[in-house]
């Protein structure tokens, strides 16, 4: 059997051991390396280039961007998921957005921890149920069809440009926008600027969420 290479960056050593018990256990996912210091992790990464890099939340939500960005600056391949306590909706979109593969809460159960990884070195982006909106809330599957403008605003928002800058780049006002961004609720039914993005993406098959 091939065996996927794992490598492991967390701020509590216990959390580093329960996971690479677990994906031994699973089988395909083997741990070759793991550090609880941020920096000395994405050293241990570049140089040994993991097929896939858990990086955990805790080490703060800037720095984790930025370690997102760094290693998609650095093309090397590695598919990272991040993985947290806690992890909102909005900081889904900017993990998938700075360059994560995969997202998914520690308190998932193990066996969901399990499809996230498998999906992410199998090439699919992925992200946890309920950091995503319903399938059926989907801006491909408004009620009422949304218009040429509504669909634009709704192709911004997914590349994570605010509404100042969406209006710069269509050339409306800002408040033009927020009254576009309140017909795209009204008829999609999607809450909020961030499940609305992750629901385009999902839609479009960028982003898988798990089947329950």
């Amino acid at each position: 059997m091939v065996e996927t290479t794992v490598a492991i960056c967390d701020t509590e050593p216990v959390a580093v051991e329960g996971l690479r018990s677990v994906l031994e256990s699973a089988g395909g996912l083997r741990v070759v390396a793991a550090e609880n210091c941020l920096a000395a992790g994405l050293d241990m990464a570049l140089e040994i280039k993991p097929e896939i890099f858990v990086l955990d939340k805790g080490f703060g939500t800037q720095a984790v961007l930025g370690a997102l960005r760094g290693l998609r600056m650095a093309e090397t391949g590695i598919r990272t998921v991040v993985w947290g306590a806690a992890i909102s909706d909005s900081e889904a979109l900017r993990m998938l957005n700075a360059g994560a593969s995969g997202v998914v809460r520690k308190t998932a159960t193990l066996e969901i921890i399990v499809e996230c990884l498998e999906a992410v070195a199998s090439g699919t982006s992925w992200v946890e149920d309920g950091l995503i909106p319903p399938a059926d809330a989907s801006v491909r599957s408004a009620h009422t069809p949304l218009t040429a403008r509504e669909l634009q605003v709704a192709e911004l928002i997914e590349r994570g440009l605010t509404n100042r800058d969406i209006g710069r780049e269509l050339g409306i006002r800002t408040g033009t926008v927020k009254i576009h961004l309140k017909h795209i609720f009204e008829k999609t039914g999607v809450r909020g600027r961030y499940g609305l993005a992750l629901s385009g993406l999902r839609a479009k098959g960028l982003v898988l969420a798990p089947v329950m």
